[in-house]
């Protein structure tokens, strides 16, 4: 398939890498040579230097063949219009553009996106995007990623196993004794940078293990406790950045969480006044986040939650371990830099919201098309959890899960069927229909195909 990405920043590298690697024809166009030096070194993909939104640049990356084009530049407007272009020039027959401002995502101006008008398929927002990740992870704050499988019926978490952890140094397949009626079963835990994928069920968690379970979303509660984390949702939060990220996210809890206490710390003292008068329900402080005078004066040594979504990773970092040893119960992290991930959480932040992994997800379950119905990366990139339909072809169907031929570097997290989620177990049966949970580690993309014997193609 031939494919036109608009950026070669953090986004548009992340998708071309995704796409790339499974034997698309990838072109990105990008106004920075040295941006186009670095991807094309990289990754399997060809660049074009210029502005991505002029015709003649799109030509040249193939426009006229192409179908399907991402434009993810750092400008909304270059991204609409590279959109505009396509389809009145190209006639590209899907188009998806990422588009940040607030004034350009009014539910009022909607019509503005309409074939005859403004000619995009998907409009991704990354604040709104990462507004509702850190909503998940104000609901489930012993977690570090939270995210919704099989429209919300099931749920992929990840938590860390700290020495408190009930089941620290249980083997696997002794869990469904210990909880035989719980329906939760382990996908992938992250050692030391490296995925461990359950097997023999012989595998035990170890203290600083980050594990990753599937669960139905009924016994999500019952699932946390048995790693030993029984808070509810957060009654007390603040929020470090009252920029784009921080009001979507305060909008969040003022419409949707019930006697939540929400505060925001903004250093501009314009901005903060704004903040004021939009938001009736948050309280606002204007200072620095860095400041524990401030983080006193928010009361963050009593807060639940501290979440930090400054334009600045250093800051968002800073001021997350400043809050936990002020006495917050929990840390949140906007991290944009990929190499920070992994160092974060041994830091003792317990959570990071990464805008580019999570942008990516939002593209990536757009272009997926037929029996894969959704994809979610998991933290540190080290590879992505599908739902994917079982066809009556695949070599999962009609066996049980143990004679399975199963390739390396894959796991089975879960099965939806008839309205239920299922655990999975040895003996369980995958029936075609069913909706499967799947962890693929990094690169195996081919493996999975073949097991589900088909194609994971695109629109």
């Amino acid at each position: 398939m031939k494919i036109v990405i608009c950026g070669a920043g953090l986004v548009g590298s992340a998708i071309a890498r995704h796409l790339s690697q499974e034997q698309n024809d990838v072109t990105v166009i990008d106004a920075s040579p040295e941006n186009i030096q670095r991807i094309t070194d990289q990754y399997d993909v060809r660049g074009v230097v210029g502005v991505a939104s002029h015709p003649d640049r799109l030509a040249e990356a193939g426009g006229r063949d192409a179908e399907l084009l991402i434009a993810v530049t750092e400008s909304d407007e270059i991204n609409m219009v590279a959109c505009q272009v396509a389809h009145t020039i190209f006639n590209t027959p899907v188009k998806i553009a990422r588009i940040r401002a607030n004034a350009y995502l009014d539910p009022s101006f909607s019509s503005l996106y309409s074939p005859e008008n403004l000619p995009i398929d998907h409009i991704i927002s990354p604040e709104a995007e990462v507004s509702s990740a850190i909503s998940n992870q104000l609901r489930v704050p012993g977690a570090f990623d939270v995210q919704n499988l099989c429209g919300g019926k099931m749920n992929l978490v990840g938590v860390q196993c700290t020495e408190n952890s009930p089941i620290l140094g249980t083997s696997l397949r002794h869990l469904t004794s210990l909880f035989p009626d719980l329906s939760l079963t382990i996908l992938a835990i992250i050692r030391d940078g490296n995925v461990i994928l359950p097997r023999s069920g012989i595998e035990a968690m170890q203290t600083g293990d980050r594990v990753y379970f599937v669960c139905d979303s009924k016994h999500l509660d019952r699932a946390m406790a048995s790693f030993g984390h029984e808070e509810g949702e957060a009654r007390s939060v603040v929020i470090a950045g009252g920029g784009s990220i921080g009001l979507t996210l305060s909008r969040e809890i003022e419409a949707n969480f019930q006697n939540t206490n929400n505060q925001i710390i903004e250093l501009d003292n314009s901005r903060a006044k704004s903040l004021a008068e939009e938001l009736q329900g948050t309280s606002i402080i204007n200072g620095d986040a860095l400041d524990g005078a401030i983080l006193r004066e928010a009361g963050v040594h009593m807060t639940e939650t501290f979440v930090a979504v400054t334009e600045d990773d250093e800051v968002n970092i800073l001021s997350a371990l400043l809050a936990k040893r002020t006495g917050a119960k929990h840390a949140v992290a906007l991290v944009n830099i990929p190499g920070f991930i992994p160092l974060v959480g041994t830091l003792g932040v317990d959570a990071v919201i990464n805008p580019s992994q999570i942008t990516v997800s939002s593209i990536l379950e757009h272009v997926r098309r037929g029996r894969i119905r959704d994809v979610h990366p998991i933290v540190e990139d080290l590879g992505e959890v599908l739902e994917a339909e079982a066809l009556p072809s695949s070599l999962l169907v009609g066996k049980p899960l143990r004679a399975a031929k199963i390739p390396k570097g894959i796991s089975i997290g879960g099965v939806y069927r008839d309205e239920k989620a299922m655990a999975v177990r040895g003996d369980t049966i995958i029936e075609a229909g069913d909706t499967v949970i799947i962890f693929v580690v990094r690169g195996k993309i081919a493996q999975v195909e073949k097991l589900l014997s088909v194609r994971l193609d695109f629109f």
